[in-house]
């Protein structure tokens, strides 16, 4: 009897991972494990009650990861930014992020899939410092590169998700409204459906990377299914629902991580602009990218038309 082809998955109750959970358990080549602060949370206790095996381990718990990772093939990493919380110092993403990439290579993980996303400071030759959120990421990914185990990083734009889950599109006299900060009509950002996206992705990456022709090994994949105008993106939207959506740009939030961002991604027009949509490396890989009307007829229109 052949061992299962595990993989551990890290935010397996949020949206990243637990899609992916879900794509794997669809799929069936590969067994999921989900990696949880904590097993007994309802979140972890449903994904229990549909099979799957779900396993402590804390970012911040080098150790434990360690055990927790052994007899993985494969791990999806993910963490999120601590800068919203009090007494976080010393515990954040670049913290997080080594101690999972140490685990995994101790655990004797064969491919590592981290979610990432580019410097900002990188990006924007030093204009911008503080949208730790991106730079510590892509510290991640160097510290992971060095590592020398197989790997890869896909690279998230801005999630469609965030409408209805922020709320970024909300109920209006007249129609709907979307609403970012620092935003203009005209300033393009980028998308993905993210639910759908990024487990088509790290589908055709954990199908593929055992192949060396496929130079999947320490690639960047940005995950991109459109770089579109505020503008556009409400247009869409009102195409889809039926009804008259506007677009408001809302002030800075007066939270540097967060307005760097928006401004950084507003300036280099999404932060994808020279990767082709959609991205032939992925196609070339089998991924099929979902489109952004897709996700709006899918997604949007059930939870805003009745």
């Amino acid at each position: 009897m052949t061992s299962p082809r595990i993989v551990s998955v890290f935010g397996a109750t949020g949206l990243q991972g637990g899609s992916l959970v879900e794509a794997l358990l669809k799929d069936g080549t590969f067994v999921p494990r989900a990696i949880s602060r904590d097993p007994e949370s309802e979140a972890s206790k449903k994904l229990k009650a549909r099979g799957v095996e779900v396993v402590k381990g804390d970012p911040l718990d080098k150790d434990g990861l360690v055990t927790a990772l052994r007899g993985s093939e494969a791990v999806f990493a993910v963490t999120h930014p601590v800068f919203f919380h009090q007494n976080m110092e010393g515990k954040g993403e670049l913290v997080q992020g080594r101690n999972i990439v140490d685990a995994a290579k101790e655990a004797g993980v064969k491919f590592f899939i981290w979610s990432s996303l580019p410097s900002i400071s990188k990006v924007s030759g030093g204009k911008y410092t503080h949208a730790v959120q991106y730079d510590e990421k892509e510290a991640v990914r160097e510290y992971l590169e060095s590592s020398g185990m197989t790997h890869a990083s896909i690279l998230l734009p801005g999630f469609l998700e965030n409408l209805y889950s922020r709320p970024l599109m909300k109920k209006t006299d007249a129609g709907f409204d979307i609403a970012f900060p620092i935003f203009k009509p005209s300033d393009l950002n980028s998308y993905a459906w993210i639910g759908r996206d990024l487990p088509a992705a790290a589908l055709v990456l954990l199908n593929n990377y055992t192949d060396p022709a496929k130079g999947i090994n320490g690639k960047t994949y940005p995950l991109v299914n459109a770089t579109i105008s505020c503008a556009k993106l409400s247009e869409m939207a009102g195409k889809v629902l039926g009804a008259e959506v506007t677009y408001t740009t809302l002030p800075a939030m007066g939270l540097a991580p967060m307005d760097e961002m928006f401004m950084a991604t507003a300036e280099h027009n999404g932060l994808y602009a020279a990767t082709p949509i959609p991205n032939p490396d992925l196609v070339a890989l089998g991924m099929k990218f979902s489109t952004v009307e897709e996700f709006m007829q899918v997604e949007l229109k059930p939870r805003f038309v009745q």
